[in-house]
């Protein structure tokens, strides 16, 4: 009993006093290491290649298993912890995580960095729902909720930003493994604390946990967001290899939906897609997700082919967009109080818009006053549209399903993400090859100029080959063929940033705050000192017997999500 009750007052003392500001700080480190891990990896593939010697699909897999695995478990996991318990799958998540690290630090092949990465990806499904769900839970007041969320989302982007930049002053001075090390010590110092501080909450748990659905929508995420990825790797829509996973993948997603439109204890409600607010919100993250990783991929390509800068020098100058990122986070719950989710998310649609245009008289020649300003834009013009679209999308659902509502918000920044990949990819690709098909014309051999039209580094290889003036002549074209195509994925990215915008219009004018009072009303009834008191100041039920009414004993509401901390209900 005496167990139960301090579970209770954690939760309390989490919920409505200055602890749950440091559940946030747990919440954000935890966040931080599974965002840092998403891009941490990719200044270090020429030293895994040198190192370890993969084959170019091995190569693949150990830069995108990770998000491959991590995206299509989302679901399930941001559902399981409804049922199950939130807090013990993230500390799950934090465990798996810390030994992924260790081992994919020590790989000794590309199959064991391979199946290391798939286990970070596993970890980071179980991590990344749980923690905008705790969230939520421990949040009701929406105002402090908002700025709650203005904190994570910058986390998240932070992670993704410094990624690089630590990765690659580790490759520089130790060796690439170092960039899983740094994953294990905070992974030891998260988990005893989450123990401890962390509130353990529950959604809804009538009926079964539907496994077959959860893992019909783990094999239909995986399938599309496989398929979209072979796209973006520049694999043809009618290979069988990307054309079968995608077409299995969508069927998959259908049925799943199918299957919860007709089950009366299903995994996600549906029905919160029929609400404006929540599928609009839904889709700005994956408008906003798209351009994000679309355009960083391309500008890290700028900066180091293009401007011959170092994989540090590189991240250092994607600092601004994370220093920008951060003060929208920071200013966030005080812009959507004045401003509201509409013009908040809208603007912050056309703020990015802008940025981009800027970035299109980037040239030849190193410009940083110009990347620095379009960089800032970018950062907090994005920040603003996550920060509004994710704070709509999780107050618009009850905090009972919280965890499925934060899993469909994480598996659109997934799929967004992958999107923007494939789609601003292709067109990268279909503006730069063209610019190189009539080299040939100025000597240089036909299959050399062929090779060089596949990507600009491919090309810097091939005129390393060839040396001389034809050498020399295939680079400047490739850098100049390289920029066009730059320039008109910097357009085609505009424009889908303005329609992003038109759709934010369907989002509420004003910050319904509505809940904030009534959650506040439900936390004072649940304070010991007044429940006693109104308990006292009504009448005390007489026992039943002859002659005597029956009075029906006084109902307490609980917030159905709470169950102890970390142990199953009793």
């Amino acid at each position: 009993m005496s167990g139960t009750s301090t579970a209770a007052s954690r939760l309390r003392a989490a919920a409505d006093g200055a602890n749950r500001w440091a559940v946030l700080v747990v919440l954000c480190l935890s966040l931080l290491l599974v965002a840092l891990d998403a891009t941490v990896l990719h200044v270090a593939v020429p030293a895994v290649t040198e190192d370890l010697r993969p084959s170019a699909v091995g190569l693949l897999w150990i830069v995108d298993a990770y998000p491959l695995v991590c995206a299509s478990l989302l679901i399930l996991f941001g559902t399981l912890g409804d049922r199950i318990g939130r807090r013990r799958v993230l500390l799950l998540g934090y465990a798996l995580f810390g030994i992924a690290s260790a081992l994919a630090a020590t790989a000794d092949s590309p199959g064991v960095l391979i199946a290391a990465r798939a286990l970070l990806g596993v970890g980071g499904a179980m991590i990344m729902p749980a923690t905008l769900s705790i969230l939520r839970q421990v949040f009701p007041d929406r105002r402090e909720r908002a700025m709650a969320i203005g904190i994570w989302t910058a986390v998240a982007a932070v992670g993704a930003a410094t990624g690089p930049v630590i990765g690659g002053f580790l490759v520089e001075h130790y060796w690439w493994g170092s960039v899983f090390l740094i994953n294990i010590p905070l992974m030891a110092l998260i988990l005893p604390v989450g123990r401890w501080l962390l509130p353990e909450s529950r959604g809804e748990s009538d009926g079964p946990w539907d496994v077959l659905g959860a893992l019909m929508a783990a094999a239909g995420v995986l399938g599309v967001v496989l398929g979209i990825k072979r796209i973006g790797g520049r694999e043809g829509l009618t290979d069988l290899a990307t054309l079968v996973p995608l077409l299995v993948g969508a069927a998959l997603v259908v049925l799943f939906v199918r299957r919860q439109k007709r089950r009366t204890h299903p995994l996600i409600d549906i029905a919160m897609f029929s609400r404006p607010a929540f599928s609009t919100a839904v889709g700005c993250i994956v408008l906003a997700m798209l351009a994000l990783v679309g355009l960083e991929l391309i500008a890290v390509q700028y900066l180091q082919l293009v401007l011959d800068l170092s994989p540090l020098e590189t991240g250092l100058r994607l600092l601004p967009l994370t220093f920008a990122a951060m003060a929208a986070g920071a200013t966030g719950s005080y812009t959507l109080s004045r401003v509201g989710p509409r013009r908040m998310v809208g603007w912050g649609f056309v703020l990015t818009a802008a940025s981009v245009l800027l970035l299109t008289l980037m040239g030849q020649h190193d410009r940083p006053v110009l990347l620095t300003a379009g960089f800032v834009l970018l950062g907090f013009g994005l920040q603003s549209t996550l920060f509004g679209a994710y704070e709509s999308m999780l107050s618009e659902v009850p905090a009972e399903r919280a965890g499925g509502a934060a899993a469909i918000g994480e598996t659109s920044y997934q799929l967004g993400a992958g999107m923007g990949i494939a789609l601003l990819g292709s067109v990268m690709n279909a503006a730069y090859a063209p610019g190189l098909s009539r080299v040939h014309e100025e000597g240089v051999p036909p299959a050399a100029g062929s090779a060089a039209s596949h990507s600009l580094g491919e090309a810097y290889q091939v005129a390393g080959r060839l040396g001389g003036p034809l050498g020399d002549l295939l680079r400047n074209t490739a850098r100049h063929a390289f920029v066009d195509g730059l320039h008109l994925t910097l357009l085609v990215s505009a424009g889908l940033l303005l329609l992003g915008a038109l759709a934010a219009l369907r989002l509420p004018r004003v910050m319904d705050c509505t809940e904030t009072k009534r959650a506040c009303e439900d936390r004072t009834a649940a304070v010991p000192e007044q429940a006693a008191a109104h308990h006292e100041a009504r009448p005390v039920p007489a026992p039943d017997g002859p002659g005597r009414r029956r009075v029906p004993p006084p109902s307490r509401r609980e917030p159905a999500e709470v169950t102890g901390s970390g142990r199953a209900a009793r």
